[in-house]
């Protein structure tokens, strides 16, 4: 054997046992705990993984209203707050969407029931009529929603979702602002 053999032999031997350590280190558990039990089991905690859902359904939701308010609202506020709920919520819909696949947590694909209701109920509205009832719920919605993401933000037991809570909140929080504002312009002297 020559010196050449000997050496091609030996890096193709250690490329396979590299080979073999990465694929064992990748099936590994990251942080020391166990591997999820069974396929399909997630690392998220009960109440991480309802989080999870929740802010899945209610991002559908204002992807959903939004599309609606810009075609029905009468209000130019109202189809414009509509837009930036369709573009806002969709890149965070976005983001949760492979935050959740990196956790093998798995979403919603359709609005919950809840959520169906309300957007049926929207849909039959039109005009001043529409602009009302969406800026109210837009108000209540995003105040309900910020507490949630402010809990997650502050005791979430998995820090990526703690931190995406977090980042997330600010833009909650403009929306919240930027609701109160339409909401009093349709609703003047309320």
């Amino acid at each position: 054997m020559t010196f050449e053999t000997s050496l091609r032999a030996a890096a193709c031997a250690g490329v396979c046992c590299l080979s073999f350590s990465v694929a064992v280190l990748a099936q590994a558990p990251s942080s020391g705990g166990a591997a999820p039990a069974a396929a399909g089991a997630t690392g998220l905690s009960a109440a991480d993984k309802k989080f999870v859902e929740d802010a899945a359904a209610g991002g559908m939701a204002e992807v959903e209203l939004g599309r609606m308010a810009e075609q029905k609202a009468s209000n130019a506020q109202v189809r414009q707050y509509g837009a930036r709920m369709v573009q806002d919520h969709g890149k965070a819909n976005a983001e949760l969407q492979s935050l959740a696949a990196a956790k093998g947590a798995s979403l919603p694909t359709a609005l919950p029931a809840p959520h169906k209701a309300h957007a049926d109920r929207m849909a039959r509205l039109s005009g001043a009529d529409f602009d009302r009832a969406y800026m109210k719920h837009m108000v209540d919605d995003h105040r309900a929603t910020i507490a949630k993401f402010e809990k997650q933000s502050q005791t979430g037991a998995d820090a990526d979702l703690k931190a995406w809570a977090g980042k997330t909140l600010p833009t909650l929080r403009d929306h919240l602002q930027q609701a109160q504002t339409a909401h009093a312009s349709v609703n003047p002297g309320q």
